[in-house]
């Protein structure tokens, strides 16, 4: 069992730096007044002092609710759930843009705080992220957008160390994975392949699908996905070239939670539940509000969800990434799929690196305080090990 203390402590956290935009992204005032303001809670071990800080930071998600934050802080760790500037809102994300939200939160842990040692975690979409991030600190190659808007990263603080745990390699090649091929129609996903359509009683294919129909299906994905994409790149054109009279255009994208791998678990097969994923039952999830790129802007879709374009990507990132690395992998993860731990590992430019896998554990460690004592467990001893935590 990890190390515990009575009560863990959590602070709320505000940070705001100037950044001039001709253009709003988020509703409200606070995205209105030239500056950038996001938000975090930080969660302490009581009043036990710490020289070292982990940030957790998610592109749209809060985490402080998540058992992991929490589990480490109660074992004595530092720990911030650093909110994006598109918290439970990634319409407009742009991942470069979160280099500098990243950025800033580290800039405050260092001079506010006076932390000595910035632990990078990445956990879930948070993985890539924080791989962006992270590279980008220890060696910066990004002057634009992904859409081909400058930007200025500045000088961007490496963590000492990073932590990768049931992280996908990026929201890119999830959704290349994720997105269902049957749609024959953008503008009226009730017209479908029903050979493509995994939850048509009519498609003739049937779990374990063989290797040829996956090909077909995996090629099918990406081909709509690269649609999606070169449509996404006209409209920008029109509108830059001032004809429509607009800044920024929605992009509504219809059904896109239909990874095969969720119905025949013989695919890179792990502990996961078959016929079930991160966000419920498969099928209906596949048409939910909260389906991954459900709501997205042109400039949104080329950062974050073109596989061709995204800078956030993974394995792109990680050759870049040189401190000291860990990468833990939940044996029943019902997210991220199971090839992914392992290549980010071998693509990391880390000398230093070390994979661990939690058995059983699925994604949130939910109802699973065994499993989540481990994953702190394993964390806590390797930070130990590396003199980046006191004993």
């Amino acid at each position: 069992m990890p190390d515990t203390v009575a009560t863990v402590v959590t602070e709320w956290v505000h940070v705001s730096y100037a950044e001039p935009t001709p253009m709003r992204e988020v509703y409200g005032y606070a995205g209105t007044q030239g500056t950038i303001n996001v938000e975090g809670i930080r969660m302490l071990p009581g009043s036990r002092p710490s020289k070292t800080l982990l940030i957790f930071m998610h592109p749209a998600s809060t985490l402080q609710l998540l058992p992991v934050p929490r589990a480490m802080a109660a074992a004595g760790l530092h720990v911030l759930c650093a909110g994006s500037r598109y918290a439970r809102n990634d319409t407009p994300l742009i991942m470069e843009k979160l280099l500098l939200d990243y950025g800033a939160y580290v800039g405050h842990a260092r001079e506010v705080w006076g932390y000595e040692k910035i632990i990078v975690c990445g956990w879930s979409g948070g993985g890539s992220l924080s791989a962006f991030y992270q590279a980008q600190a220890e060696r910066r190659t990004v002057t634009h957008t992904a859409a081909g808007d400058p930007i200025d990263l500045g000088d961007l603080i490496p963590g000492d160390a990073f932590i990768w745990q049931a992280a996908h390699l990026s929201r890119a090649d999830v959704l290349a994975d994720f997105i269902d091929p049957s749609v024959l129609d953008e503008n009226d996903p009730t017209i479908r392949d029903p050979e493509l359509d995994l939850y048509d009683p009519r498609n003739p294919h049937q779990p374990p699908y063989d290797q040829a129909y996956l090909d077909r299906f995996r090629a099918a994905q990406l081909a709509r996905v690269r649609r999606r994409t070169a449509l996404v790149k006209e409209l920008l054109h029109d509108i830059r070239s001032g004809r429509t009279g607009e800044n920024e255009r929605g992009l509504l994208t219809h059904r896109t939670l239909a990874d095969p791998r969720w119905l025949d678990p013989t695919i890179d097969p792990n502990d996961r539940r078959p016929g079930w994923c991160f966000l419920g039952e498969p099928k209906a999830s596949n048409s939910s509000p909260a389906g991954v790129a459900r709501f997205s802007t042109l400039r949104a879709w080329l950062s974050q969800w073109s596989i061709d374009d995204s800078q956030a990507r993974a394995l792109d990132n990680a050759p870049s990434i040189t401190v000291p690395l860990l990468a833990i992998e939940n044996s029943a993860d019902d997210a991220v799929p199971q090839p992914h731990t392992r290549l980010f590992l071998d693509a990391a430019g880390s000398a230093d690196k070390r994979m661990e896998t939690i058995a059983g554990a699925d994604h949130y460690y939910a109802g699973q305080p065994e499993e989540l004592d481990q994953a702190v467990r394993i964390i806590i001893d390797w930070l130990r090990e590396r003199k980046l935590l006191e004993d």
